[in-house]
């Protein structure tokens, strides 16, 4: 069979053995037992024909599979994305929908760079492993990602729009949430509702603890808390005060209850203090005015209430880890203060310095690094607007 032969002779491993020529490869390639092939004069005139013709196959050559271990990289790149996940106490928004991102310059987070050193970026939020992963001498220095975060997928948890239902009605006798002083309202009973010459109504509240006023719908509250379908971010309500129970603050919810921020809801009192309330601690405005904002002075936190409940459910975060140090605005002035907790949209620093310990919102215009922030989009918006 003279393909055994070329193959014999191309391999280069002939040999004589009993005048036979014996080929281990012709047994491996084509599964036969060992050929035996008289040697003859017209083997060598082949292998010369076979040598100089390019025209034939000069070798046979074997198939080899090589494994190569890809990069970790690489591997998970092509891994199909994960569905996102709920930010966590620790790192409250890194791992939630981000849509852009904002970053300023350098390391310190008490730079005194100029407003034009600061850029916005688009992309993914940092995530806690990149947070968490650097020393911890220079947790410190770090400067925060600002995001601006889908709050959640659900109209139901986002919606800003009053719920179409009949206003309850407001009677003598009833007992509600009456505003006796700026921030502090108190418990007490209609005496009398008066009808003024032009069409509005006041109603005559006589406190428990002693003391009558005459106030207008939007300055008193149901004493019954609120339910949830009657509740909206934008809403005005009234909560109880953390050191007295018997003393209630008004302010303007901005979270309703999700997985994000463990079925809480999240309300901005008037002094721009932060608190985080279950439902029983809510009572919803009786005639609350068609803007809230015109309920409240004018401040820099009105001033702030207006531009979050326009930019939800998107609103403005920072990004602190714990440790990180900063600058928050404590008594009017900036201070160096150190985060301790992160709890959802909220964190509690405490001052240098100081005993004082404070919750302040992550996206407070107390904090340095957001009130640039703000700034800065605000004179992008003025910039706009004039061209």
């Amino acid at each position: 069979m003279e393909v055994d032969e070329v193959a014999t002779v191309t391999s280069g491993e002939s040999g004589e053995n009993n005048g036979k020529v014996e080929s281990d490869e012709d047994e491996n390639i084509f599964g036969s037992s060992r050929a035996s092939v008289p040697p003859t004069n017209e083997i060598p005139s082949k292998k010369t024909k076979l040598e100089d013709s390019s025209d034939v196959l000069s070798s046979i050559k074997n198939a080899v599979v090589v494994l190569t271990r890809l990069p970790e990289y690489k591997i998970s790149a092509l891994r199909p994305p994960t569905p996102q996940q709920f930010y966590s106490e620790d790192e409250s928004l890194s791992s939630s929908d981000s849509d852009t991102q904002w970053k300023p310059e350098g390391h310190s987070s008490d730079s005194d760079c100029p407003l034009s050193n600061y850029k916005r970026k688009t992309g993914k939020p940092r995530t806690p492993a990149a947070q968490t992963s650097r020393n911890n001498n220079n947790v410190s220095e770090l400067a925060p990602v600002i995001v601006s975060s889908a709050f959640s997928h659900y109209s139901n948890e986002t919606t800003k729009i009053r719920p179409d239902l009949p206003e309850e009605e407001v009677k003598v006798d009833m007992m509600v949430l009456a505003k006796k002083k700026s921030l502090k309202w108190q418990r007490g009973k209609i005496l009398e509702i008066v009808t003024r010459e032009d069409g509005r109504l006041k109603y005559k509240v006589s406190f428990e603890e002693r003391g009558k006023s005459l106030v207008s719908g939007h300055h008193i509250a149901f004493d019954t808390p609120a339910k949830l379908e009657q509740l909206y971010v934008g809403a005005r309500v009234v909560v109880s005060c953390q050191d007295n129970k018997s003393q209630f603050q008004p302010g303007i919810l901005a979270e309703l209850p999700t997985r994000k921020n463990r079925s809480r809801f999240l309300v901005f009192l008037d002094d721009h203090m932060p608190v985080y309330v279950g439902l029983p601690s809510l009572h919803l405005v009786c005639r609350p005015l068609e803007n809230v904002l015109d309920d409240m002075p004018h401040s820099t936190h009105k001033s702030f209430m207006r531009k979050y409940l326009k930019d939800w459910p998107y609103p403005h975060l920072t990004q602190y880890s714990v440790g990180q140090s900063l600058n928050a605005e404590l008594h009017g002035v900036q201070q160096r203060c150190e985060v301790l907790v992160i709890d959802s949209s909220l964190m509690q620093v405490a001052f240098q310095g100081t005993p004082q310990k404070e919750w302040i919102h992550r996206g407070s215009i107390r904090l340095e690094h957001m009130a640039r922030f703000l700034e800065l989009t605000q004179m992008e918006e003025d910039e706009c607007d004039s061209d």
